[in-house]
């Protein structure tokens, strides 16, 4: 069984890095943009996938210049234009993702998204970010003999994304510093 997911999910970080190398590059340039200048880079995760914030703002690395975007009271908080902000969630179409996404396109924070594209459905949270990183989990990874899939994780993808551009900013950031 680990086999089976071992090999599903590495499969899947690979589609990761091979169909969206560009859409992270350009979502970390947009992203960096906030931390050359005198912005804060705020990050969202519903559900579990608030354990991205909590990997950015309370591990042993933390990320620095990183906030979450909700307050205490669960709203978002006052941002500036030269804030920005990283969203994530399960699925392009999650009605919650897009409201904040449109309220943050209201007071015209740029915003990156990442989520997995939902196929033939209205289009969604890619079409209200500025940039969007597809995360490529739109179903369970592990067959099961009934049938039925399971396996669904979304933190570890998300997680492998949330790295991806976070060492993307990094290197920015150091060859910025270098020319300045």
């Amino acid at each position: 069984m680990m086999k089976i997911f071992t090999t599903q999910l590495t499969g899947h970080f690979n589609r990761i890095l091979d169909q969206e190398e560009i859409n992270i590059e350009d979502s970390a340039r947009l992203l960096a943009q906030a931390l050359i200048g005198e912005g804060t880079l705020y990050i969202y995760g519903v559900n579990e996938l608030h354990g991205i914030v909590l990997e950015a703002l309370m591990s042993s690395e933390p990320f620095n210049r990183a906030e979450a975007l909700l307050d205490q009271n669960g709203q978002v908080k006052k941002l500036s234009s030269e804030d920005r902000v990283l969203l994530f969630t399960y699925r392009s179409t999650d009605e919650e993702a897009i409201s904040i996404a449109k309220t943050l396109s209201n007071q015209g924070v740029q915003t990156v998204g990442v989520s997995a594209l939902v196929k033939n459905a209205a289009p969604g949270l890619e079409s209200i970010t500025d940039l969007h990183v597809d995360a490529k989990l739109r179903q369970p990874l592990i067959p099961g003999d009934d049938g039925e899939r399971y396996g669904f994780p979304a933190l570890m993808t998300s997680l492998y994304v949330y790295y991806a551009i976070t060492f993307t900013i990094k290197e920015m950031l150091n060859e910025y510093e270098d020319e300045y």
